[in-house]
C-alpha cells in the first residue's frame, strides 16, 4: 500500500504587532544572501513593507522588493487566516476582490501567504510607481488606507480597472 506524502503547513506564527519590521528585516537579509540571484529583479525598487494593518483580526499589506510586489497575509488570530500546505492555493474573499493566495514560509517569519500584485515587478517604473500599486491595492481590494503616497504629479496614476488588468496579467 502506498501512500503519497502532502505539502505541511507551514509553522504559524500570530503576530500580536504589526509585522513590517520583521518582513523587511527578512528581506533585506534574503536580498544580502541571494541578491543578483534571482531571476527577475528590478534595481529601482527597494525593500519595503506598505501599509499593513489588521483585517478580520489578521495582518495584511503589501511587501515590495526587487523581485517582487505581493499582497501578503500573516496571522494575527483573527478570521482571514487558514493553514494551508506549502505551496497550495486559496482563495479568500475580500471587500474589493476575490483573490488568489498562496502558502508559503520563511525562517524568522513562519507561514504566510501571498498573492502577486504585478505580473512582472518591471512593470514598476520605479519605487513611487510601486508605493502607488501598493496604495492603489490597499484601497480597492481592502478599502484600506495605504502608506502615504508621493504627490500625484511624481507618480503615475493606476486605474482601478488597469489594476485589475494588471492582476490578471493582462495589459493596459
Amino acid at each position: 500500500m502506498s501512500q503519497t506524502m502532502q505539502p505541511e503547513a507551514g509553522y504559524t506564527v500570530i503576530r500580536e504587532h504589526n509585522p513590517s519590521s520583521v518582513l523587511e528585516a527578512h528581506f533585506h537579509q534574503l536580498w544580502a544572501a541571494r541578491g543578483q540571484n534571482f531571476p527577475a529583479i528590478n534595481p529601482k525598487l527597494a525593500i519595503k513593507a506598505i501599509g499593513f494593518a489588521r483585517v478580520h483580526g489578521d495582518w495584511m499589506g503589501v511587501m515590495v522588493t526587487p523581485w517582487f510586489v505581493h499582497l501578503i497575509l500573516l496571522a494575527g488570530g483573527g478570521t482571514l487566516w487558514g493553514d494551508i500546505p506549502l505551496g497550495q492555493r486559496r482563495y479568500l474573499d475580500l471587500p474589493g476582490a476575490t483573490l488568489p493566495f498562496t502558502a508559503a514560509e520563511a525562517f524568522g517569519i513562519g507561514a504566510y501567504q501571498y498573492s502577486p500584485l504585478l505580473a512582472q515587478v518591471s512593470e514598476a517604473e520605479d519605487m513611487a510607481a510601486a508605493q502607488r500599486v501598493a496604495d492603489d491595492a490597499l484601497q480597492a481590494i481592502l478599502h484600506l488606507p495605504g502608506a502615504m503616497a508621493a504627490p500625484d504629479d511624481e507618480v503615475p496614476s493606476f486605474s482601478r480597472r488597469g489594476f485589475f488588468r494588471r492582476l490578471a496579467g493582462k495589459r493596459d
